[in-house]
């Protein structure tokens, strides 16, 4: 389990050929004496295992699977990539819950500057746009961001400058790739409310305070 807030950024070193994957070698911005064979570590919001610690770097296996579905097939050695290691109980919660799995893939639409703030829009998959709320947290390539608006499938951020500091963000433009995961929250109360929310729509009714308390959610 991760919170999205970006330990560091990592760079890597190597990517090579494993048994259908790739094995991958990263190193570090930070210290790993703390972190052990077998711990999680989240990469661009792809939630992988350490299988090797020399130095500064680590060593990660990355499944045909992941590759599918996450942006690191197309990563190349000297990328840079968002680092953060798994949350340790009793430790602030500080972003959001977020687990490393990646529900989709999305393409950044245009980053402008707004004073020394950032406006960011990122088109994300329209299957995914069921669990969206304004204001609502979002990780955006391991990154916790708050969703300022949205319409349709196109979510808008507004960064500051520290985050643009310590991630990889600052580094996007548009057309740029980055991997989607939405509040595990967010999907899980919408898969509870689905059936209910399917027998409104039949009966023409609305999603009231009334009707939640008569369902039990209240």
């Amino acid at each position: 389990m991760f919170t999205g807030l970006v330990e560091g950024i990592g760079k890597i070193i190597s990517l090579q050929p494993f048994r259908g994957g790739l094995l991958a070698e990263i190193s570090t911005s930070f210290s790993l004496k703390d972190t052990n064979v077998g711990d999680s570590i989240a990469v661009d919001g792809v939630c992988l295992t350490i299988t090797e610690i020399k130095g500064s770097s680590f060593k990660a296996q990355i499944s045909p699977e992941t590759l599918a579905k996450t942006t690191l097939r197309y990563k190349n050695s000297g990328d840079f990539v968002n680092l953060e290691r798994a949350l340790k109980l009793g430790e602030r919660l500080g972003g959001h819950l977020v687990s490393g799995h990646v529900d989709g893939v999305g393409r950044i639409v245009s980053i402008t500057p707004v004073e020394d703030f950032w406006r960011l829009k990122i088109e994300i998959p329209k299957e995914l746009t069921s669990y969206l709320v304004k204001k609502g947290s979002i990780a955006i390539d391991g990154v916790s961001l708050t969703i300022n608006n949205f319409r349709e499938n196109i979510l808008e951020f507004m960064l500051i400058p520290h985050t643009l500091k310590v991630t990889t963000l600052c580094l996007k433009k548009p057309g740029d790739l980055v991997n989607i995961e939405i509040d595990m929250i967010a999907k899980m109360v919408y898969r509870w409310l689905s059936p209910y929310l399917e027998s409104l729509e039949t009966s023409k009714k609305e999603l009231t305070l009334e009707f939640l308390k008569e369902h039990g959610f209240l």
